[in-house]
């Protein structure tokens, strides 16, 4: 948590399972779908429909790209959180620490 970071309760986050993908992601790191899926657990349309959630408010991007590794037309998705996500992450972890604080 970054200090001085107001605290922010957000029910979007708050989700188990977005609350999951944000932790992983605060790190800074564009992860590619399938390595968030495989470490999170989680199956391809849950994953999608989270993610799908907290891109839809602005909290994530997802960037699909061709692999050169396929001879097929699949592509790669991408995700990382975007500078509001990355605060509305922090600002709600602060939240959770003043709430478990009492």
């Amino acid at each position: 948590m970054s200090a001085g970071t107001a605290p922010a309760f957000s029910e979007v986050i708050h989700s188990p399972v977005r609350l999951r993908i944000c932790g992983v992601l605060r790190r800074g790191a564009e992860l590619e779908f399938a390595l968030l899926r495989d470490t999170l657990g989680l199956t391809d349309a849950n994953l999608s429909k989270n993610l799908r959630v907290l891109a839809d408010v602005g909290f994530l991007t997802v960037r699909k790209e061709s692999s050169p590794s396929r001879a097929d037309a699949r592509r790669l998705t991408w995700v990382t959180l975007t500078p509001e996500g990355r605060r509305a992450v922090e600002a709600h972890l602060a939240a959770l620490a003043q709430i478990a604080e009492g």
